[in-house]
């Protein structure tokens, strides 16, 4: 797929939506085969990443994903420390 692609960016008689097409698909194998394990993760990343670098060069269209949703403590915002109750025995006295 990955080949695929790449020869369809060469070719000048392909249409800009077969190019996306291609990368999309050599994309999905890419992600498929490093879920496998049958790809480093980081090999699989630097592919896709001089794929779409090749397609944008060729004036492909880019579409921007919306960032993913925080997961665990690096991403998400500190939640505020609760404030103590009026009630609270353990307050001043």
């Amino acid at each position: 797929m990955v080949v695929k692609a790449r020869r369809s960016y060469t070719e000048s008689q392909n249409a800009d939506t077969d190019r996306t097409a291609l990368t999309v698909e050599a994309i999905s194998a890419l992600d498929r085969a490093a879920a496998k394990g049958i790809l480093h993760r980081n090999n699989a990343a630097r592919r896709k990443a001089r794929l779409m670098r090749q397609l944008v060069k060729l004036g492909g269209p880019v579409k921007q994903q919306a960032a993913p949703a925080a997961k665990g403590k690096k991403g998400a915002a500190a939640a505020p420390a609760p404030a103590p109750s009026k009630g609270d025995k353990k307050a001043k006295k």
